[in-house]
C-alpha cells in the first residue's frame, strides 16, 4: 500500500501569513481612526461645556433687563402723573 503524496504546505502557510498581516494592518488603521474620533468627540464635550458655562453667564447678566425696565416705566407713569397734577 502506498500512501497519497501530501500537498505541499508552504503556500498555505505563506497565505495565512499574508492574510494575518492584512488583518493586523486593517485593525491598526480601525484602532487609529477610533483614537481619532475619540479625541474628536473629547473636543467637542469641552466645547459644549464652553459654551452651557457662557451661556449661564449672559443668562445671569440678561436678569436686570426686565427689572430695569419695569423701573423706568413706573418712573415715566410717576412723572407724567406728577406733570399732571402740577
Amino acid at each position: 500500500m502506498t500512501t497519497p503524496p501530501q500537498p505541499d504546505p508552504t503556500p498555505v502557510a505563506l497565505e495565512l501569513e499574508r492574510l494575518h498581516r492584512s488583518v493586523e494592518v486593517g485593525f491598526a488603521r480601525l484602532d487609529g481612526q477610533l483614537a481619532l474620533l475619540v479625541q474628536r468627540s473629547d473636543q467637542t464635550d469641552g466645547r459644549i461645556v464652553d459654551l452651557d458655562t457662557r451661556v449661564a453667564e449672559l443668562e445671569r447678566a440678561r436678569w436686570p433687563l426686565p427689572s430695569l425696565a419695569a423701573l423706568v416705566a413706573l418712573a415715566a407713569l410717576l412723572l407724567s402723573i406728577w406733570q399732571t397734577t402740577r
